[in-house]
């Protein structure tokens, strides 16, 4: 997983100029832009920390209301500083995880339900200038269902000895990480 993170870069070029096109063009951009990487596993890892129903929950809703920020992106629509909000997303999620929160379902899935309306409205800015609109989300849609997955599989460590002290510190990491993110598009 460290080794992942290190070889891939924060996903701070959505400019809005068109994205490649195709399914495995889609498929694999979540993988190499750090900050929805990040994301996304941390979106599994906290589902896994909360158990039933989130466990399921949060992964499902994610891609929906990551497509739902999508159409408000090729819409027009606006919101407010996406890089910040992805930013947020990052830090949040990794706070969530550092900190043990148990949030109420209601709010783990407002919460999941906001962030993922700024990774989708990235992508939604860029997506009717790709060369196949339907293949590229299609891809991306199922790299962010496999990296919840994968992070599903990282939070269920937890109930090992000292699985829930290195679930935190790895919640902290990407909290972290989120911060530097953050600063980066401050800095912009």
């Amino acid at each position: 997983m460290i080794a992942t993170v290190m070889c891939t870069s924060p996903a701070m070029a959505h400019n809005g100029t068109g994205l490649a096109g195709g399914f495995v063009s889609g498929f694999r951009h979540p993988f190499t832009g750090m900050d929805h990487l990040l994301a996304m596993v941390a979106v599994g890892v906290w589902g896994a920390f909360l158990g039933r129903p989130l466990i399921y929950l949060l992964p499902i809703i994610f891609p929906l209301m990551m497509v739902g920020g999508a159409m408000l992106g090729m819409t027009g629509v606006s919101l407010p500083p996406v890089e910040i909000g992805i930013a947020l997303s990052v830090m949040g999620l990794g706070g969530c995880i550092a900190l043990a929160w148990r949030a109420p379902v209601w709010m783990a899935v407002a919460v999941i339900a906001i962030f993922a309306l700024f990774h989708g409205y990235a992508h939604g800015m860029e997506l009717p200038s790709a060369a196949d609109p339907i293949g590229y989300s299609s891809g991306f849609v199922l790299a962010t269902g496999l990296l919840h997955v994968a992070g599903v599989g990282v939070g269920l460590f937890t109930a090992r000895p000292g699985g829930l002290i290195a679930t935190r510190v790895l919640g902290g990491g990407i909290g972290l990480t989120g911060i530097w993110f953050l600063t980066m598009a401050v800095g912009r």
